[in-house]
């Protein structure tokens, strides 16, 4: 699956859990779809200043796409690239417009006893690095999820994801920062694939070598 790849880390994030790493710059990080149903939402923050996050808003502005393709960077707050997406062995088929889910939002589904959500799972998980934010965080890049925009142009489909077990993406680092991982603990909406809509495992490597360098790109500037 990825044995070109140098490693200095392998982690789980379990279903409906989140996991944080620190990653250098110059550094990978793989996200791996072991199941190839499971949606796993993204964030990043300057490790020097976390107040600087990874901004889907910008991010849409400097690549012109609605989502990423290899070669694409995702940029921060504060207009700088923090991480670049290296390989995709998936589809290709992400998601930058979706709010992360919260709390709130499964009250809004009926839920009447406390549910696993991905926003409190990017503050366990950094919290488990040393870290806490200064802002919550709903904008989140979602792997893997598959929201579709319909002919009309304005329209948003949720549909299941639709990778293969083991696909996966590589996310380069081009700052210091903290990167933080969200296995979409989502069982009403049915975004989970193959049907049953249950959260599974997915998993993380730190990568030091062997992923693609590919040039950083400039900021898109009208012809």
């Amino acid at each position: 699956m990825s044995a070109e790849y140098q490693h200095r880390a392998t982690m789980t994030i379990p279903a409906r859990y989140g996991k944080a790493v620190r990653l250098n710059k110059g550094e990978a990080v793989q996200v791996i779809n072991l199941h190839g149903t499971q949606v796993v939402d993204c964030w990043a923050y300057n490790a020097d200043d976390v107040s600087e996050y990874m901004c889907m808003e910008a991010t849409r502005v400097w690549n012109q796409r609605l989502n990423p393709k290899v070669g694409d960077s995702f940029i921060t707050s504060q207009r700088h690239p923090i991480l670049t997406l290296v390989a995709d062995t998936s589809p290709g088929v992400h998601d930058t417009f979706m709010a992360a889910c919260d709390a709130r939002r499964y009250e809004l589904l009926g839920c009447t006893e406390p549910h696993r959500n991905c926003h409190d799972n990017l503050h366990e998980g950094l919290a488990e690095l040393g870290v806490q934010l200064p802002h919550g965080n709903l904008a989140s890049f979602n792997i893997f999820m598959n929201i579709q925009v319909q002919s009309d142009g304005i329209t948003l489909k949720t549909l299941p994801v639709v990778t293969k077990p083991g696909d996966y993406i590589v996310l380069r680092a081009e700052m210091d920062c903290f990167v933080a991982f969200s296995a979409c603990p989502q069982d009403i909406v049915s975004i989970q694939g193959q049907g049953d809509n249950t959260p599974r495992d997915a998993e993380l490597r730190i990568l030091t070598d062997g992923f693609s360098q590919v040039t950083l790109q400039g900021p898109w500037v009208p012809a």
